[in-house]
């Protein structure tokens, strides 16, 4: 059974950071983009980072780019964004992906969130 597992969200000041974790188990993900994404409440779920398992190259969205960062630990398969310089409007339910990399069958999956808040 395949499982992305979030911990690391809770509440900050605006300026701090937080370090948000993705444990994943139940399968190899090598063929997989691991991501994360977000919705705030009232809004559409959003794109925020994504890393290939194999290659290692990121791609990010440009309200986060220069803030934040995702990488991950082959050895402990778990996914990390470290987000820093966080700003009021990056509060949202933060959500864990897994997805095939582009071209590759596969399933898509996802974890069930951490809450990040961040006080003005």
């Amino acid at each position: 059974q395949v499982q992305l597992v979030e911990s690391g969200g809770g509440l900050v000041q605006a300026g701090g950071s937080l370090r948000l974790s993705c444990a994943a188990s139940g399968r190899t993900f090598s063929s997989y983009d691991m991501g994360w994404f977000r919705q705030a409440p009232g809004k559409e779920r959003e794109f925020v980072a994504k890393i290939s398992w194999s290659r290692g190259s990121t791609y990010y969205a440009g309200s986060v780019k220069g803030r934040f960062t995702i990488s991950r630990d082959n050895v402990k398969n778990t996914v990390y964004l470290q987000m820093n310089s966080l700003k009021p409007e990056d509060t949202a339910v933060y959500y864990c992906n897994a997805r095939p990399s582009p071209g590759l069958p596969g399933l898509v999956y996802w974890g069930q969130g951490t809450q990040v808040t961040v006080s003005s």
